[in-house]
């Protein structure tokens, strides 16, 4: 599920919003007042910016400039050439006005924006950033503003100008949006389980001389995100004689690269979730439901008015005003069992451009941990690699620094202020590795205590349990045990078969249930049995060919969440499903499943091999078809290496193409036959190596395409 459509099923509902609303014709404000471009302007701060855009065979956007914001102004413009319309969407989120553009269906994200008061800790804070972070933020926000000044129709009435400051709310929406903060307010406002989460993973693995056959350092960048939207990957290679010179993955808003590597090292990130919710029950005044009672006294709640501009249709839209309360502890919201308030790990960090900035930038070791000191971002994991040979694993987070005993899971009491934490764990705290004896580490969305091999392993009892750490395994955690972790001299080759392992652990999830499904009695059942038979001998692959796989994963797939969560399932119900879509569709039980999981791309349609929590992850939606669409899993894919003598390359690949928007571009979908083969392409680091593949060469101010 896209980022901002799981913060909008998580939050509010809809219709509660606009039954509340007062109709306004043609209001599309900004913050305060509307916003009025000044294309002379805009034009001004386009000239002062000097970079040169090369596209490669594959359309990838190599960005030329003397200095940084050369380099990211550069970024902001190809970038819109590929994927406007997401960026415009990004910016106008975290602007808190796309509802005044898409309608209802986006009024929950504006109210989170203004609930979380993104924009008054921007307000408050952006002024304090390093002049230098700032610069790049603004030259980013100009390439945007030039774009769109160029293509008027593509543009919403008011988008213009970005600023930087746009820039830092995008950041400071989305961070906290990665550990699962939206899904916890839902359940907590729902009374329920959370909602099942989009089918994002990933994986990183870095391998040291000492565990590679020919003593090269690797490294594998492999997040698992939707193939669009708002947190889909662009690849890109930067290169200022500033010193920003990096080659890797970049979301719709962001002047900078999130992973990947320069030239002396690189890291991978992956989804970590640990407890980085704090939820607080309330307690009101029976005569003043205005104030909530902290340490034996009635204090009063700071209140707003979210002031929500909805688009109807046409020029007509409703001005909805919904009501902000905030405590001592943070935002809060009323509900039929409850008031509860949320402290969350991020609140108020404006930050996260700073430390991405000096993650890029980073020359050294020393120097990336400088950077990761910062400690701007409140989760996500790294694994890092550099050309001397050096790998680690930080299992990052804001981690508050609880009062012991604190159980974070649970929702605490609200009258207590010895409950309310109000700092964070320094980075020494912060779970890490660093010179493995075993050689590598790695990272599938798992516990941070199965990172590495035993000998190497943190152990939970270093750890307090007020940090609500992760104690769970995914099959591709299991599966890098088995291939990256029972390897002691891994190959290039191998590093890569691995990578593209399409098996389930026989200690998988997957693996329990085809052990329940072979444990059923079919009394008399033809359909039943006829499943039993084809999945006895399912040897566990998802490999294109495989003919039992297509009936096991389409019988997992509904099953999959509450089997993580460690629910008891009975598999009939979902297995009967899944052979009446196989029959109905395919006339068989045991189409191949290539047959069924596929990648769509405009005219190409190509079979896919993997599927669920496969270490090559594809997540498909059901068609009416009978066919797996993918939409999510592997995306943009990194292998990086420094060889023996520290010498660098890299090879990636991207499931679609550059052009995410554009289906006549030939670069629309070049990649997906790579992609579906498994195979990747170079990634052209340095000016010798780009030189002899440069398609297209000009400048913002006269693309000239």
């Amino acid at each position: 599920m896209p980022l901002f459509a799981r913060i909008a099923r998580s939050v509010l509902v809809t219709a509660t919003l606009l039954a509340a609303g007062a109709l306004v014709y043609g209001v599309l404000d900004g913050k305060a007042a509307p916003r009025h471009a000044d294309m002379r302007e805009i034009a001004r701060r386009a000239a002062l910016y000097s970079p040169r855009i090369r596209r490669d065979t594959f359309g990838v956007p190599h960005i030329l400039g003397s200095t940084d914001a050369d380099v990211t102004f550069g970024l902001a413009y190809a970038h819109c050439e590929d994927d406007f319309a997401t960026i415009q969407d990004v910016m106008m989120a975290s602007r808190g006005e796309l509802a005044a553009d898409k309608g209802a269906s986006a009024a929950q994200i504006d109210y989170f924006v203004r609930w979380m008061r993104v924009w008054p800790d921007v307000e408050a804070h952006y002024a304090a950033l390093p002049t230098d972070v700032r610069r790049v933020l603004e030259a980013y926000a100009d390439g945007i503003n030039l774009y769109a000044s160029q293509h008027p129709k593509q543009t919403v009435a008011h988008f213009l100008p970005v600023t930087g400051k746009d820039v830092v709310a995008g950041f400071v929406l989305k961070t906290p949006m990665f550990y699962g903060f939206p899904d916890r307010v839902g359940e907590v406002i729902s009374a329920k389980a959370p909602l099942k989460a989009s089918p994002i993973g990933s994986n990183g693995v870095a391998v040291a001389p000492s565990r590679s056959a020919d003593g090269a350092t690797r490294l594998l960048v492999n997040s698992h995100q939707p193939y669009t939207g708002a947190v889909a990957w662009y690849e890109a290679v930067l290169d200022s004689r500033e010193g920003l010179h990096v080659a890797g993955g970049f979301f719709p808003g962001s002047p900078f690269m999130l992973h990947g590597h320069n030239a002396n090292l690189g890291w991978a990130n992956t989804v970590n979730k640990p407890q980085l919710v704090d939820v607080y029950r309330l307690t009101l005044n029976p005569n003043n439901k205005n104030q909530y009672l902290l340490d034996g006294a009635w204090r009063d709640f700071t209140t707003g008015d979210a002031a929500l501009k909805v688009r109807l249709f046409g020029p007509l839209h409703v001005l909805v005003h919904k009501p902000l309360l905030w405590s001592e502890h943070g935002p809060v919201m009323r509900t039929p069992h409850g008031v509860y308030a949320f402290r969350y790990a991020g609140m108020g960090e404006t930050r996260q451009a700073l430390q991405y900035y000096r993650l890029d930038k980073a020359k050294t070791q020393a120097e990336w941990l400088d950077a990761m000191r910062l400690q701007a971002l409140p989760s996500i994991n790294y694994i890092y690699a550099d050309q001397t040979g050096q790998i680690g694993y930080v299992y990052n987070g804001q981690y508050p620094m609880r009062k012991d005993g604190v159980d974070a899971a649970k929702i605490e009491p609200g009258d207590r202020s010895d409950l309310i934490w109000r700092a964070y764990r320094p980075f020494s705290q912060t779970p890490q590795i660093w010179r493995p004896h075993s050689g590598y580490v790695f990272n599938s969305n798992n516990t941070p205590f199965a990172a590495t091999g035993a000998e190497d392993a943190l152990k939970p009892a270093d750890f307090p349990a007020s940090m609500g750490l992760e104690r769970g395994m995914t099959n591709r955690a299991l599966r890098a045990q088995e291939t990256f972790g029972a390897d002691t001299q891994i190959s290039e080759a191998s590093f890569r078969k691995y990578k593209f392992d399409v098996s389930y652990s026989r200690r998988s999830d997957m693996a329990k249930l085809m052990r329940a499904i072979a444990g059923l009695d079919p009394k008399g059942d033809r359909d039943l049995a006829a499943a039993k038979a084809v999945l006895a001998g399912w040897n566990l692959s998802a490999d294109k060919e495989n003919r039992s796989a297509a009936l096991a994963i389409l019988t997992f797939m509904p099953l999959e969440d509450a089997l993580a969560k460690g629910e008891a399932v009975d598999p009939k119900p979902a297995l009967r499903a899944a052979v009446s879509v196989l029959r109905k569709r395919y006339g068989r039980l045991d189409p191949a499943w290539g047959q069924v999981n596929r990648i769509l791309r405009g005219t190409v349609d190509l079979p896919l091999d993997g599927g669920p929590d496969t270490f090559r992850a594809v997540y498909g939606d059901l068609q009416k078809d009978a066919r797996l669409k993918a939409k999510a899993g592997d995306t943009f894919i990194m292998f990086v290496t420094w060889d023996r003598q520290g010498r660098l390359s890299s090879e990636s690949i991207h499931q679609f193409g550059t052009a995410t928007l554009d289906a006549t571009s030939p670069h629309y979908a070049d990649q997906t036959p790579l992609f579906a083969d498994m195979k990747v392409k170079p990634v052209y680091f340095t000016e010798d190596q780009l030189r002899p593949h440069i398609k297209e060469d000009y400048t913002p101010q006269t693309p000239d395409r």
